[in-house]
């Protein structure tokens, strides 16, 4: 169980890295998640990046669109 929540933290950490390389807040980014069809409040966004929700990989495909990236970027360090 540890491990798990070790994960998902590590995800969160991706997350916020990802956001913060692109220069974007959470609401700003959320806006753009609503533009593109995924129902996102900050609130939950900011769950996301402290590892206290599981992302949704409808999610993930947005944001990996959004910041112009590998889906490997958000999995980081989570095999280490």
């Amino acid at each position: 169980m540890e491990q798990k929540i070790r994960r998902d933290l590590n995800m969160g950490d991706n997350l916020r890295r990802l956001r913060l390389e692109n220069k974007i807040s959470q609401e700003k980014l959320c806006a753009e998640l609503q533009i593109r069809g995924c129902d996102i409040g900050r609130s939950t966004y900011a769950k996301y990046e402290a590892g206290e929700l599981n992302i949704r990989a409808s999610v993930i495909v947005q944001l990996a669109k959004i910041y112009a990236c590998d889906y490997s970027e958000f999995f980081a360090g989570l095999d280490d």
